[in-house]
């Protein structure tokens, strides 16, 4: 079904004008998807909402360099908008989403902060190396880490999962995020931090998305462990479980009739778009959580409490 730009942002009346079942919880998108992970922003619709206008910077993380993977786009991209209302530069490593890239870069640039980009494979160490070097090179420091870069496909069984698909789901979302921070730890110091992005479905376990929730699950794990490791060099390590977030993540993974449902089983019958998660990538990464060590934050509308 191809959706009708008439109707804008009014997703009900799209609904009611195709006969549609009209649902209590908040539509964020209609029917979609996209033939290639991990997905392109600007190929959406509506387009995310990555920054909130009335979100206003302290200093929080003023002359910090931060280098945030995938950070092109979706949760990410909100987490460098964010990161640099608060003072600090950003390097965005990105796979091969150009567009999304140039156009984050863009933004952030008109906001008068300083954006870095970097075009490659993270599951390749030796691109992970070069993200550290250039990084240096132009910034002379590397103060946070966010690993967030990541691939989800549905698969209804475990037979439908290829050695392929598995392979690299673990490459790209553990391996990378391994390789990086291996590069990126001996040029940390007391006061500097990294965040992991888990995800919800580690939490209860999607049965379509087994490959990807096992790699969240040790993201978990990782976080934990890494945490314990290096808390007397006061280097915090910490993850976030998001839940349902508006990213060109979920239109690459589902078929098209789900995209609409995704989040109505929060507390809060909604999912939500990337700038709601931008606070905590900041409270992570600031002086705010000084005392926060091996901890998954979750944010999902009360999908899961507890």
């Amino acid at each position: 079904m191809k959706y009708d730009y008439k109707f804008g942002n009014d997703f009900y009346k799209y609904y009611q004008e195709y006969g549609l079942k009209i649902t209590k919880y908040k539509i964020l998108a209609p029917p979609q998807e996209q033939k290639n992970q991990p997905g392109l922003e600007y190929l959406m619709f509506p387009k995310p909402i990555f920054d909130n206008p009335k979100y206003k910077g302290s200093g929080k993380l003023k002359d910090k360099v931060a280098i945030i993977t995938g950070g092109d786009s979706g949760l990410g991209k909100a987490a460098a908008i964010a990161f640099v209302k608060e003072g600090a530069k950003v390097v965005i490593p990105y796979y091969n989403e150009d567009i999304d890239a140039n156009e984050t870069k863009n933004y952030i640039e008109k906001l008068g902060g300083e954006c870095t980009l970097i075009k490659g494979d993270i599951t390749k160490k030796d691109f992970c190396q070069k993200i550290v070097d250039e990084t240096l090179n132009r910034y002379g420091k590397i103060n946070i880490l966010v690993n967030n870069a990541g691939v989800q496909y549905q698969a209804d069984s475990l037979e439908e999962i290829t050695d392929e698909q598995f392979d690299w789901t673990m490459k790209v979302n553990i391996y990378g995020m391994f390789y990086l921070t291996k590069a990126v730890l001996p040029y940390l110091n007391s006061g500097d931090t990294i965040i992991n992005l888990s995800s919800i479905t580690t939490f209860y376990g999607d049965p379509q998305l087994i490959d990807y929730v096992t790699t969240k699950g040790a993201i978990v794990g990782f976080t934990r462990s890494l945490a314990r490791n290096l808390a007397l060099k006061n280097i915090r390590v910490n993850a976030i479980a998001p839940g349902f977030f508006w990213t060109p993540l979920q239109p690459a993974c589902w078929q098209s009739e789900k995209i609409p449902s995704l989040g109505s089983d929060a507390a809060m019958a909604r999912g939500a778009m990337p700038y709601e998660l931008a606070p905590t990538f900041v409270f992570l990464a600031s002086d705010d959580s000084s005392y926060v060590t091996g901890q998954v934050i979750h944010n999902n509308g009360g999908q899961i409490m507890g």
